[in-house]
């Protein structure tokens, strides 16, 4: 199956941040993906903006790398060189007034302008102030932020204040990466384009939701930034918060961004407050050949959990019963994202005691490998009575759609739907604000109760206490690399 290319009207992209790590890793090779593939129009250019001393040659060869790097040895020669031929760059102060004017001598009126702020929260006025001042924005500028959106709810609203000062809101692009993952998009094609699971998608045919974001590896270089962050803010309050909204949200009368948020805004606002005892924090601990978590930090003291696991319920008529157990953190047993709804057993068994307990199960995997998976309850082969048996029927992206189709990264997606203008797949202001709302009492009441998270096995299933949050339900969590 080959998947249609549609490309996207010629735009300028200006990276500020340029020469940074995100630009490096995700943006440039995910453009270079889209030029390859046919969908950016000759005459597009990408721009870098930094502080560093460099050249366009220099800029270049940096972006030449970048996709070497992400890519490897099937880079090939003439599209790279084209590609690369687009790059220009300017030496900026984001804080000052130098090379701005250099930046405005490159600008053409004739085409859509995204400026994308690869940079620290704390840098988002000073760009707005001055892409203002030099009349860089006109009706076809939109601008990209990364998060974190704040750390709190007031820091949040201090944000968007700020923006929407400079900008409409029809022009903020706050981008969350899970957002543009093909499996996540695929969860509202599962839910609204097939009639078979919307009937059963409540709380008269499902016991529970779980979702997890897993991660192998600790926090590394950032153990200082995620000390004063932790998985809450880092994960939950944003990626986590994403996917149980699209999960549980209401179909929208239409596909239309302000349609989809909505109705994720409604499910944000019925979540239940989470009770102290429906919380598990954890932190990792050492192994023989690694520091764990308050060392990666160098706060021997830390109090911030790398590791969290909860329950809520969505307090709607489709969801009342139902509940929603979320868990994330870093260091555990493998790199796994998935939502796996789990359906109620059947009314009566036929089959008698012998059969076992056998539930249906709709596995979503986000990562590493993406994918849907429907277990069902078959005959096991044979004679000799009827036993049950729990077979998955799975849709890997690899073997449905050919061996040569590849799920564009989320950051593809993500960039081209900004020079479209599309904003479904991003945040708006009021739901931002709305699950900080949510999440900033819960921060604020184990900081109060002086909680200490609980030390967990490096590349286990995290703290035993998690498992206990299920357990005392009489449910269990799917293991994490299953």
């Amino acid at each position: 199956m080959v998947s249609r290319i549609i490309p996207v009207d010629v735009f300028d992209l200006i990276i500020f941040g340029g020469t940074g790590d995100l630009a490096r890793r995700k943006i440039i090779p995910a453009l270079y993906k889209r030029f390859v593939d046919g969908q950016i129009p000759a005459g597009s250019r990408i721009i870098g903006a930094a502080r560093t001393d460099m050249d366009q040659a220099a800029f270049q060869l940096f972006a030449r790398e970048s996709v070497s790097d992400a890519i490897g040895k099937s880079v090939a020669s003439e599209p790279l060189a084209q590609f690369i031929a687009a790059f220009d760059y300017v030496q900026i102060d984001a804080m000052g007034d130098e090379g701005w004017e250099a930046l405005v001598g490159k600008m053409q009126s004739d085409r859509i302008r995204s400026f994308y702020f690869s940079v620290g929260p704390s840098l988002f006025d000073d760009l707005a102030e001055r892409l203002d001042r030099y009349n860089l924005v006109d009706a076809e500028t939109r601008i990209v932020v990364e998060k974190p959106f704040g750390r709190d709810q007031d820091s949040a609203r201090a944000l968007n204040k700020v923006l929407s000062s400079r900008f409409d809101e029809t022009q903020i692009y706050r981008i969350d990466h899970y957002l543009g993952k093909e499996t996540v998009q695929n969860l509202m094609a599962v839910r609204f384009g097939n009639m078979l699971f919307e009937p059963l998608w409540n709380s008269q045919y499902i016991d529970h939701i779980q979702i997890t974001v897993a991660e192998q590896v600790g926090v590394g270089g950032r153990g200082a930034y995620y000390d004063k962050s932790g998985a809450m803010r880092d994960m939950v309050q944003n990626h986590l918060m994403q996917l149980l909204c699209l999960t549980a949200m209401e179909p929208p009368a239409k596909f239309d961004p302000d349609a989809v948020r909505d109705e994720k805004l409604k499910v944000i606002r019925a979540l239940e407050t989470v009770e102290p005892h429906h919380i598990v924090r954890g932190q990792y601990s050492e192994t023989e050949d690694e520091s764990g978590f308050r060392e990666d930090a160098e706060n021997m003291q830390s109090r911030t959990e790398s590791f969290i696991a909860l329950k809520t319920h969505v307090q709607n008529w489709r969801w009342a019963g139902t509940p929603f157990y979320l868990r994330t953190g870093k260091r555990l047993a493998a790199r796994d994202s998935e939502i796996v709804v789990v359906f109620k057993d059947t009314p009566h068994s036929i089959f008698g005691p012998e059969a076992g307990k056998h539930r249906n199960e709709l596995r979503i995997q986000l990562q590493p490998d993406e994918g849907i998976t429907l277990k069902v309850t078959i005959k096991e082969p044979g004679p000799g009575g009827m036993r049950l048996l729990d077979v998955p029927l799975d849709m890997s992206f690899a073997e449905a759609l050919g061996e040569d189709a590849e799920a564009p990264d989320a950051y593809e997606r993500l960039i081209m739907d900004v020079v479209r203008g599309n904003q479904t797949l991003f945040m708006r202001d009021d739901e931002v604000e709305a699950a900080w709302a949510w999440t900033d009492p819960l921060i604020q009441g184990w900081e109060a109760r002086h909680d200490v998270p609980k030390p967990y096995e490096s590349y286990s299933q995290g703290p035993t206490d998690a498992k206990l949050l299920m357990q005392r339900d009489g449910r269990e969590w799917r293991e994490i690399g299953e």
